[in-house]
This record gives structure tokens, C-alpha cells and sequence, in this order.
């Protein structure tokens, strides 16, 4: 069903549909931002359309919502173990293209390397997406380089006018809209002002070996933003909590963690691989523009460009695109 709303008509939709989901979207957080007096747009809950940000793009991917940072997945004591309760509530994401794509690569992950992963599955199944149509590109996004600027995998999507609203729903059981029948397509960005090349012909050692990544040594600061922030990363560590009240009873969580922050590849016997912070970009790098690619057929990067927004030392991840390119030009 394809519908023209005004936004008073949408929110009554909206309502109708809190009851049964928690909608989540990208909001404003005043004075959570890098400095004291910038704001955070980060995904949390809303009730209406004006609470969303649509105008800028979100610090945070959506995939925080799907894989929260800090996940307790079961108590223990000294002689047993329960599972922590699963999440009761189904879930509506507002969305951009690039971060439903997003989500396909996060899946390879979770749910077809290997064994599914039970507790991703579980939080997996109760969320839908809602597609938000982009007319304009955001700084630093190359989406159409990365074939991630269109997107099919929605219930509902939405296009954004200056007074009213256009949606698109696929899935019947969100139709509690009311509305004017309408023409829909939904606005896909068209062209980025970044754009990169991704080569075919990468020789993963000779890249690896080249002392293009001696430079990042100096600049890296190893905070790991720009995996946080990343819709696509999905590395974690886990850790065991030990209550003060008693030492044999806690919790085992799921944290995010980063490959470019120290301790990472520490293993048993005190040793630890990629110890500078060239190797460890390169090995970021590398993951995203070729070794998912070579297992899975696409590549794990989306262009959503929010490393290149959030790194503070301004490594920029489409630049260092364009100098593998250039190196494999070389190599023609």
C-alpha cells in the first residue's frame, strides 16, 4: 500500500503501532557530543516523527539496537547457570539504505558463518525495518561506490517532503496508516561526492608489506571510533562479572570490542599480533575491501563514511581505499 500522510496522520500510526513494537530512530542528544557543548544522534526510542533527525546522519549505526554494546547472556553460580531473559519486545528501526545493508553483513556473520549465533538470532527475529529514502548525500558517504545506496529488505519505507510524507508498506500487518493513494519511489542518492575504487586484482601480501601503512604508526591513537560507529563491525570479547556480595555468583557478558585498540590479539603465553597501529588499519582494511569479500561475494564495507566522521585524527577509510587502488594500478 502506497500512501501521501501529513505528519499529524503519521504519528497517530505511530501510536497505534507502540503498542505492539518499540520504534526506534536517530535523535538529538544536546550536549552529548565530542565537546561539551555538541550534540550525539544516536538511535533511541521514540513516539513521534519530530522527535527523529533526519537533516544530519547519525554518529551511531542502528546496529547498536540490534547488538547492544553491553549484553548479559547468562548468571552463573559455582554449580549452575541460567539464561538471561530474552528480549520480550518486537522492534521497528527507522532506517537509511546503507545501514539495512548494513544489516545483511552483520547477518553473514551472526547467522551464516558457522553456527548461528543463538542470542543474535533471538534479538534477530523480533526487529523490522523501516527504509528512510535519501535525496542528498551526507558528507563523507560513498554508498554508490559500495552498491549500498538502494535497499529491498524493508516492511515499510519512507520518503520525506516538507509537508508531508509518502510511504510505502510491504508488510500488512503495519498497515495502520491512514491516507491518500499515491505513486511511491523510493529516493535513493544517485551520487556521492566521495568516490572510491575498489580494485579486483588485490595481491593481499604485497599489500600488506608496502609501507604505505608505516604512516598511520604516528597518527592512529588505537580508540577504536571508528569501529564503534562502523554498522559493519562485529567483534566482541566476553566478560565474566563476579558480585562483591559473593565471589562465586555473577554474569557472563557480550562486549563490543575493537581491532584497533591494544589487547586485542592478546593470546595465552603473553603474545600479542599486530602490534602497531599500521598493521592493525591494515588488517581493518583489508577485511572490509577483500577477505569478506573473497567469502562472501560483496564486499563487508556499506560507504556510509561514519569512520571517516568520527576518527579524531581524521584517518580518512575512503582515502585509504584510493591508495590500495593506486597500488594495484601499479602492479597492471
Amino acid at each position: 500500500m502506497k500512501l501521501k500522510l501529513n505528519y499529524e496522520s503519521f504519528d497517530k500510526g505511530l501510536e497505534k503501532l507502540s503498542e505492539e513494537y518499540k520504534i526506534f530512530a536517530p535523535v538529538v542528544l544536546e550536549y552529548k557530543g565530542t565537546y561539551s557543548d555538541t550534540p550525539s544522534i544516536r538511535y533511541k526510542e521514540v513516539k513521534t516523527f519530530e522527535e527523529m533527525e533526519w537533516g544530519l546522519k547519525s554518529h551511531f549505526s542502528p546496529k547498536e539496537v540490534m547488538l547492544p554494546i553491553n549484553e548479559i547472556l547468562l548468571y552463573f553460580t559455582q554449580d549452575e547457570y541460567s539464561e538471561a531473559n530474552e528480549r520480550k519486545d518486537k522492534i521497528l528501526i527507522f532506517m537509511r539504505a546503507c545501514d539495512i545493508n548494513a544489516v545483511k553483513r552483520v547477518d553473514e556473520i551472526y547467522l551464516r558463518n558457522g553456527e548461528e549465533d543463538y542470542y543474535y538470532k533471538r534479538n534477530r527475529d523480533k526487529i523490522k525495518f523501516i527504509l528512510v529514502g535519501c535525496k542528498e548525500s551526507f558528507r563523507n558517504c560513498f554508498c554508490v561506490s559500495m552498491g549500498s545506496n538502494k535497499a529491498e529488505d524493508y516492511a515499510m519505507a519512507l520518503n520525506i517532503r516538507e509537508d508531508e510524507l509518502y510511504i510505502d508498506i510491504k508488510d500488512d500487518t503495519l498497515n495502520v496508516f491512514e491516507g491518500e493513494s499515491t505513486d511511491f519511489e523510493v529516493d535513493y542518492v544517485k551520487e556521492n561526492f566521495v568516490k572510491v575504487e575498489i580494485p579486483d586484482n588485490i595481491d593481499p601480501v604485497k599489500i600488506s608489506q608496502d609501507p604505505m601503512w608505516d604512516q598511520y604508526n604516528a597518527r592512529c591513537i588505537s580508540c577504536g571510533r571508528c569501529n564503534f560507529v562502523c554498522p559493519t563491525c562485529t567483534c566482541f570479547t566476553m566478560q565474566d562479572i563476579f558480585y562483591k556480595e559473593n565471589e562465586n555468583v555473577g554474569e557472563r557478558r557480550r562486549v563490543w570490542a575493537s581491532c584497533q585498540v591494544d589487547g586485542f590479539t592478546d593470546i595465552a603465553g603473553g603474545h600479542s599480533f599486530r602490534q602497531s597501529k599500521g598493521d592493525r588499519l591494515r588488517f581493518k582494511a583489508m577485511h572490509k575491501i577483500y577477505d569478506f569479500n573473497k567469502r562472501f561475494g560483496y564486499h563487508m564495507c556499506v560507504g556510509c563514511g561514519r569512520c571517516d566522521d568520527n576518527c579524531p585524527q581524521y584517518i580518512s577509510f575512503s582515502t585509504t581505499i584510493d591508495k590500495v587502488n593506486e597500488l594495484c594500478k601499479e602492479d597492471k
